[in-house]
């Protein structure tokens, strides 16, 4: 007889984490709801000339840029 190795999952495995865990937020984003955060890194465009704010989205990463 062969010996018998104990079963263990990978740590990776989507059935480690709640399916509420893995799709979170993603929803949301896909339907245009984005959460938007400013960031202070860039506050002066030099193509336009302007002061812009720089928006990212904290779920998605997508970002958008707003002159005043």
């Amino acid at each position: 007889m062969g010996d018998i190795l104990p079963f263990k999952p990978p740590k990776n495995s989507t059935r480690a984490r709640s399916l509420s865990e893995i799709h979170k937020g993603k929803t949301l984003c896909k339907s245009g709801f984005h959460k938007w955060e400013i960031t202070k890194d860039k506050q002066f465009d030099s193509r336009q000339g302007k002061l812009v704010t720089l928006y990212i989205c904290q779920r998605c990463g997508k970002s958008k840029m707003k002159s005043l």
